[in-house]
């Protein structure tokens, strides 16, 4: 629910803050004191469109904030979670206007888009009156509305998802059938790719492996003619095997005459010598060896082949085993094109089969629902003063599959007659000003159990009535309050004896410019004495004010 709503420079008001109350609150006041000017605000905080003309004179910036309370399963947490906003039990909703027209929005001080604020609003808050098109006057919202009430929202559900899989299978099909159109084209040059990839054979890996050979093999010359020469160091006559080996004989002639002190000198010398004999054999062995297992001419040709082929394909060498993966399923997918369309199209009839079942068991029932509703608002109208008017809930099914979406086979649409001379139709385009709220009143009364928005605003509800009629409107909006959090702008003293909080909107002069007040009324001398200005007008009589306890008693009875 609303919890608060603080206003800065939004066109006659300068600095106000309301607080929220629970049950039904009235808002009244003379007429041009600001009562319309509230709503704009809080429509502003709600992702209303922003004029810079709502930026009162003087002031560079306008701001609405509105405080809700959110109930833990309510839809506004879903919503921001979605948009990763951290959840809070109190959503802080905030717009600016500066005076040139520029807007900003805010949920829990981070900065959010405009429509964003709208989505998450229209959770929050709904709006009766004149020209309000949001909640239940829009088209879009009457199926889920008959859905709730009808306790059908599973199946709406089922249905959803029913639609949702079965266009998938279509979108499935039809990119299946475009691609084997277009492979067709491709056919004989599939072909020859996968035969060329098939007999290349490249393998992950294998372009660094024939690099690294084909820059051995490139300096193995350079490589042979150096071992060539370490060769001859250490073999030739006077290289350093021989040279170890007089050296050795030398000393074990010394050994002779020295006894152990030359132990530790003779083992160092067979350790080198082991060594010498070791690295002339390392060498010998490349020069005889390795350095000749690979062909140049072979390694080059099998490098730059797949070098080519990766060229062809737009690719890197080691992304030539996944292409050929890819256009050889290609090729099998067209060798085999019949059998995979046809489990495809089995795929569809199945799907929208499913669809069709769950659709014409949602359409039967919303049939049965929309009618009893029907009757239950209808119910409610007399006593409105729309005694004249019917409203209906229209289960029209669609003549064919263009028709069918999401929320089944059928549009679900509320329509209105305001007489039996008036063609019935769409309730938004009918009706007007109050009696689009009373409609909207007796409607939001029959599905009171099931909405989920916390908050309802009624503007203009008592347009062009008083006496019993106010007095029905009043009683229906107190059950309402039931339920709701229910804001009610009025003329009605009917209607604003039966509200448990009752705020009066007036114009004063301040500092030579006139700004809008709201007050609340605490005290039941101060409620009677506004109730009677309503019945009397400006001069207050005590026979209003007699009638203004009178009214006040029997509601608190």
């Amino acid at each position: 629910m609303l919890a608060s709503l603080a206003i800065s420079n939004i066109v006659l008001i300068d600095h106000l803050t309301l607080d929220g109350e629970t049950g039904l609150a009235a808002l009244t006041g003379e007429t041009g004191a600001g009562k319309s000017i509230l709503l704009d605000a809080l429509g502003l905080s709600l992702g209303a469109r922003a004029e810079a003309g709502m930026v009162r004179h003087g002031a560079e910036q306008a701001s609405v904030t509105a405080c809700f309370d959110l109930p833990p399963k309510h839809p506004a947490r879903l919503l921001l979670k979605e948009k990763d906003l951290p959840p809070s039990d109190t959503l802080i909703m905030r717009r600016t206007l500066g005076k040139d027209g520029r807007s900003k929005a805010f949920i829990n001080d981070a900065p959010v888009s405009v429509q964003l604020l709208k989505e998450i609003g229209m959770t929050l808050v709904e709006v009766h009156g004149q020209f309000e098109t949001q909640g239940l006057l829009d088209p879009q919202t009457h199926s889920a509305a008959l859905d709730a009430y009808a306790g059908l929202t599973k199946d709406a559900a089922q249905t959803r998802l029913a639609w949702e899989n079965w266009r998938a299978a279509r979108e499935k099909l039809e990119a299946a059938q475009a691609g084997l159109e277009s492979m067709r084209l491709q056919e004989e040059y599939l072909k020859h790719a996968v035969a060329e990839l098939e007999k290349l054979s490249p393998q992950p890996g294998e372009e660094e492996t024939l690099a690294k050979k084909r820059h051995f093999l490139l300096h193995a010359e350079k490589m042979r003619g150096g071992l060539d020469q370490a060769a001859d160091i250490l073999e030739n006559d006077d290289g350093i095997q021989s040279l170890l080996g007089r050296l050795h004989a030398t000393l074990d002639r010394a050994v002779a005459n020295a006894g152990e002190r030359m132990t530790p000198l003779m083992e160092t010398l067979a350790r080198a010598e082991s060594e010498i004999s070791e690295l002339s054999y390392q060498v010998e062995k490349l020069r005889n060896g390795d350095a000749g297992e690979d062909n140049l001419a072979e390694i080059e040709d099998r490098y730059f082949s797949l070098r080519e082929c990766a060229k062809k394909h737009r690719c890197t060498v080691d992304q030539l085993p996944g292409v050929h993966e890819d256009l050889a399923q290609k090729l099998r997918l067209l060798t085999h094109q019949d059998d995979t369309l046809d489990e495809m199209r089995k795929n569809v009839d199945a799907a929208k089969e499913k669809f069709l079942a769950l659709g014409e068991k949602l359409s039967a029932a919303r049939v049965k629902s929309a009618q009893k509703i029907s009757k239950a608002v209808n119910a409610e109208l007399p006593s409105l003063k729309l005694d004249k008017a019917t409203f209906s809930v229209a289960v029209a099914r669609a003549s064919d599959e263009s028709g069918w979406g999401p929320n089944g086979l059928d549009k679900v649409q509320f329509v209105v007659s305001t007489n039996p001379q008036t063609p019935a139709g769409p309730i938004h385009k009918i009706a007007s000003g109050g009696e689009l709220s009373r409609f909207m009143l007796a409607l939001k009364l029959i599905l009171a159990e099931t909405s989920a928005i916390p908050t309802l605003v009624f503007d203009e509800v008592d347009s062009g009535i008083g006496g019993a009629t106010a007095d029905a409107v009043g009683e229906r909006l107190a059950r309402l309050a039931e339920k709701y959090q229910v804001l009610v702008v009025t003329h009605s003293p009917q209607v604003a004896a039966r509200a448990s909080h009752h705020w009066i909107v007036s114009k004063t002069a301040q500092k030579g410019t006139v700004i809008t007040k709201i007050t609340p009324l605490k005290a039941l001398e101060e409620r009677q004495e506004e109730i009677a200005r309503m019945i009397s007008g400006a001069k207050v009589t005590s026979e209003a004010r007699a009638a203004a306890a009178k009214l006040l008693e029997n509601n608190a009875a």
